[in-house]
């Protein structure tokens, strides 16, 4: 569904596109401007899902304001939860996310079924160049958490992860590479202590 007036929604489409595409947003681009936008829409959404209480069937309603798609039935939220993006937020069927959680999905977040989320997790989708002249350009990277993944309370997942499926992220953790499937890591950075798969 389109969260959007036609007009809006056709730059929406372009932005979204750029994104998969990996495509930099350099300082004072329009692509940039956009971005900028999408948060305070983003914001305008989260600040009614973090004010006072909602039961699930209207987090649903407000989840899907926020992202343009209408959550599983079963898909659960407890407040509060921030992004900054919203509409690159993709979410599968019987996901969980906990309390205090913050996602960036500018650059992609595609979490696929029966994925826990804990809390206070934050998932980064966007960096900064590394040289001083290149620090204010923004790199978009995609997050891709895969089926029956288990995210302890206060982990971080960086730009460009892809967590296998069935894999556990140890709270605490900072998760700067892929994760294999069927492995617990922890760590910062996040390092496999266990292959479930041999358990």
């Amino acid at each position: 569904m389109a969260k959007f007036s036609p007009e809006v929604q056709k730059y929406a489409d372009q932005f979204l596109q750029a994104m998969k595409e990996g495509s930099k947003m350099d300082h004072g681009s329009d692509l940039l401007r956009f971005s900028c936008f999408l948060s305070e829409e983003a914001q305008k959404v989260t600040a009614r899902i973090n004010t006072g209480f909602h039961n699930q069937k209207e987090l649903r309603a407000l989840f899907a304001e926020l992202t343009g798609s209408l959550p599983d039935k079963n898909f659960k939220l407890f407040p509060p939860f921030y992004t900054d993006c919203g509409i690159n937020l993709h979410i599968g069927k019987r996901v969980f996310i906990n309390s205090c959680c913050c996602f960036q999905d500018q650059g992609g977040i595609y979490i696929a079924d029966d994925v826990q989320i804990g809390h206070g997790v934050k998932l980064v989708t966007l960096n900064h160049g590394k040289s001083p002249q290149d620090r204010t350009t923004v790199y978009p990277e995609p997050i891709h958490i895969e089926e029956n993944v288990w995210i302890g309370s206060g982990a971080i997942v960086l730009p460009g992860v892809r967590i296998g499926k069935n894999a556990i992220v140890g709270a605490g953790s900072v998760v700067t590479k892929d994760v294999p499937e069927g492995v617990v890591v922890a760590g910062n950075p996040a390092r496999i202590l266990e292959n479930l798969n041999h358990s």
